[in-house]
């Protein structure tokens, strides 16, 4: 069974995943009121994984013996200058994803909590391809600049983008 101190932590990153969702689905309003919908497209599958990431580690508590609580959330930001703003916020708000899951996996191995080390090995391996995923689009961003035809191309590949849950 866990003990008290992971079951909270764990309780505080399923409520952060929650959140992230929720800061995903207001990058997709600002997405959408710019007629932008292949971007706003790309920040709804990206909220539905997010809360898919939450949903994991509800049920991981309640497989666990332990009680999931969810808790109310700030407000996200909601107002952007660019697209390229947009991206730079969610890379960083990934990067803060990844830092919350090491430290979660700190307070596992210190616990040697082995089911739950095993359990964060997936989300460490998601934080790798989220990051790299957000950095390679800001890299595209920059080097499209001003390139309407570019920028238009990238709109309508992301209106193709689905969430599919992988089976884990």
């Amino acid at each position: 069974m866990l003990n008290d101190s992971l079951s909270e932590a764990l309780n505080d990153q399923m409520n952060f995943e929650f959140y992230s969702s929720h800061v995903y689905l207001a990058m997709a309003a600002y997405c959408s009121g710019e007629s932008l919908d292949g971007f706003a497209n790309f920040y709804i599958v990206q909220a539905e994984e997010e809360r898919f990431h939450a949903m994991k580690i509800y049920k991981f508590l309640n497989d666990r013996g332990r009680r999931a609580v969810v808790i109310g959330m700030d407000n996200p930001k909601n107002d952007y200058v660019t697209m390229l703003e947009v991206f730079e916020r969610a890379y960083e708000h990934e990067q803060i994803v990844t830092k919350r899951i090491y430290d979660l996996s700190d307070i596992a191995m210190n616990e040697r909590e082995h089911a739950t080390i095993q359990f964060l090995k997936w989300f460490i391996d998601e934080q790798v391809e989220e990051e790299a995923m957000f950095d390679t689009i800001i890299n595209k961003l920059k080097r499209i600049d001003k390139d309407s035809n570019a920028f238009f191309m990238m709109d309508t590949e992301f209106s193709q983008r689905v969430f599919t849950p992988p089976t884990v």
